[in-house]
């Protein structure tokens, strides 16, 4: 029987395979012996415990062999989470080296330096999808740099723009997560061998150093400060990830909306099959657009956990790290299927250009008001010029007059019959263009997406 989200024949198809097999219980446990093997061998390379010995526990940190139901039901019965598993390990490794397991280590210490060793697994995966993201969406800028669409505020037309324009937005945004992350990972893939409360106490004045090495071995950064109580900053990355999942909410919002029948400008990619309705037979959904909605909710909601559970109490305190240790891997995991999805999504980006010009045209010109104005204010000031351009428009709006000859009638009752005025959407698009293209340049000089 399978029960959960990732698991569910009904939802698993919604999340990243890779990221799951990152957090899985089989994961979940290697990454604990691979911390056990690691300190182990760090306190033997200084001298706390026998070379042999250490040698002896890294050769049996393997999950292979461990027996998972037995460990479901003696975790159940210790109410422990990690006693089970280290009695299993002493069976494995033998006298004397059982002796010497978990030496001068709390249990919180290898989960918290396992799950910074699962979260570099899933950052690296992750960085190389955004990677992608990023250059799919800056081809998709430079090839729609000059394809006119309504710019919208409001839900309203406001003036011309490119899809490309738009485009390059959805770019920076993912590229400054990329940045976001990037600086936040070095710093919060943290390696923690304190002990007890963090003070190293157990581990003859050689608890920094056990901490450098084991750190060095699994690749990570040592804590230096291991304090027990502290995880701002683990909570920084997630927060990070949190802010990614913010943007491709925003991407995916624009998609939908741009799908909608009576727009029409985009359309995510469709195979025949897939089906919109069981009973609307036309229906052609931006169904994986909103199922990426659905992921970025699910993980902006588990956010505030997150923060709570920095709320520690005293030197140590399970209520705290019992949430996090939980809501870290389904947040890992849906920052990975948010970022796969969003790849997915723009891959298959069907772009309508006649659509989006028809758009550009329905408000009979008034997406040209701005610049009209802006053409007029050197001859009679900005602000009659707007009150002028308020009139025409809103008599467009009202009586549905095409704004051309709205506003030639306010223009020859202000005596101003010889202004000409250029009203193409192609002349009042500003910077555009060039912002795109150096965005480019910016890009192709660091090597980025």
């Amino acid at each position: 029987m399978t029960i959960g989200m990732f698991s569910s024949f009904i939802t698993r198809h919604w999340f990243s395979a890779v990221a799951i097999d990152i957090w899985s219980d089989e994961a979940t446990l290697q990454a604990w012996l691979d911390v056990e093997a690691a300190l182990a061998l760090a306190q033997s390379k200084l001298g706390l415990i026998p070379a042999e010995h250490a040698e002896r526990i890294a050769a049996c940190c393997d999950a292979k062999g461990f027996n998972y139901e037995r460990l479901s039901q003696e975790i159940a019965f210790a109410q422990h989470p990690f006693v089970p598993v280290l009695k299993q390990l002493e069976e494995r490794c033998g006298e004397p080296a059982a002796g010497f397991i978990h030496w001068g280590a709390t249990t919180q210490n290898i989960f918290d330096t396992a799950i910074a060793l699962q979260l570099k697994k899933t950052h690296q995966h992750l960085i190389t999808v955004l990677d992608r993201t990023q250059q799919r969406l800056k081809s998709l800028a430079l090839d729609h740099r000059q394809t006119l669409q309504a710019g919208r505020t409001h839900g309203q037309h406001a003036l011309p723009m490119t899809f490309g324009f738009k485009a390059a937005g959805w770019h920076e945004e993912i590229h400054r997560s990329r940045q976001r992350l990037t600086a936040r990972g070095t710093a919060s893939f943290l390696a923690y061998f304190g002990g007890a409360i963090g003070t190293f106490a157990a581990m003859g004045g050689k608890g920094r150093a056990v901490e450098e090495e084991a750190a060095r071995r699994l690749g990570l950064q040592p804590a230096r400060l291991p304090l027990r109580s502290s995880f701002d900053r683990v909570a920084d990355y997630l927060s990070a990830l949190a802010v990614l999942a913010g943007s491709v909410h925003k991407i995916a919002e624009d998609i939908v909306f741009m799908q909608r029948s009576e727009i029409g400008e985009i359309e995510e990619a469709f195979h025949m099959g897939k089906v919109g309705s069981s009973t609307m037979a036309q229906k052609r959904n931006p169904s994986a657009a909103l199922v990426l909605i659905s992921l970025c909710r699910m993980l902006e909601g588990r956010l505030p956990m997150i923060l709570a559970s920095m709320v520690r109490m005293d030197e140590g305190d399970s209520s705290a790290t019992n949430i996090s240790d939980i809501v870290v891997s389904e947040i890992a995991i849906l920052a990975v299927s948010i970022a796969e999805g969003t790849e997915r999504v723009l891959s298959g980006l069907q772009v309508n250009t006649g659509a989006m010009r028809q758009n550009l045209d329905i408000t009979q010109g008034l997406i040209l008001s701005e610049s009209a104005m802006m053409q007029l204010s050197p001859r009679i000031g900005r602000h009659k010029a707007h009150h002028l351009l308020y009139d025409a428009a809103q008599k467009t709006a009202m009586e549905g007059i095409p704004f051309a000859q709205t506003l030639a009638d306010a223009l020859k009752g202000a005596g101003l019959s010889d202004v000409t005025l250029d009203l193409a959407p192609e002349a009042y698009l500003g910077e555009i263009n060039d912002i795109i293209q150096e965005l480019n340049a910016r890009r192709a000089a660091s090597r980025g997406g």
